[in-house]
């Protein structure tokens, strides 16, 4: 029987290590001045750093981001454009670029969440490892998750019944995805730095862009 696989989920990934060196000195200081939050520091000082997700200010205005910013806002073009979306009515922009870096400690991590009308989310990993955190994305179809099954042990392909996704980081790795995709941060160990940048993009009409800030 022939099958057609409907409905898919589009996750798009690459290695771009010729970011990383100018990136990794660029974000230096907002996650130092992450770390100097007022909120921050009084957690600090009262329970330490365990547990803790630096997150900086925007990037967007930072012109020591400029041509990542011109990359990535192309590709998520391109992942719209290539998703049969007519893209020549749109203009794409940044809602949000940041970087965050867990705890030197160890316990950083996020819960499941969506980025609620974002077209596009992605994040790029300056610091990662096989020892770090790492990005878990979640079925998103309601109706999969409601009739969900027990998958067959010992498999090692991800197949059409699986409801997680983990996706191990190497530094310089780049991932794009739909803001309507739940994900989740694993848990981290303190063992190695973990830092990654992560944004969320909107397509505006072309009319309205020229009134959006």
């Amino acid at each position: 029987m022939n099958i057609n696989n409907y409905f898919n989920t589009p996750i798009w990934f690459e290695q771009k290590p010729e970011f990383i060196k100018s990136l990794t000195k660029a974000t230096n200081k907002y996650i130092k001045a992450a770390k100097n939050f007022p909120e921050a520091k009084a957690h600090i000082k009262k329970f330490g750093d365990f547990g803790r997700s630096y997150h900086s200010t925007q990037l967007t205005a930072d012109n020591d981001f400029r041509d990542f910013r011109d990359y990535i806002g192309q590709k998520s073009w391109e992942y719209l454009d290539h998703q049969g979306y007519d893209m020549q009515q749109y203009t794409t922009m940044f809602s949000e670029l940041w970087v965050q870096e867990f705890a030197k400690k160890g316990g950083g991590h996020h819960s499941a969440h969506v980025h609620w009308n974002q077209h596009v989310s992605g994040f790029y990993f300056l610091k990662a490892s096989d020892k770090t955190s790492m990005p878990i994305f979640h079925e998103p179809r309601t109706g999969a998750r409601s009739t969900k099954l027990k998958m067959k042990t010992g498999l090692k392909d991800i197949l059409n019944g699986n409801d997680l996704i983990h996706f191990r980081p190497q530094p310089g790795t780049l991932l794009i995805f739909p803001g309507y995709l739940e994900h989740e941060f694993s848990v981290d160990y303190g063992i190695e730095p973990f830092r990654f940048i992560h944004w969320n993009i909107q397509a505006i009409p072309k009319g309205m862009a020229k009134d959006v800030v």
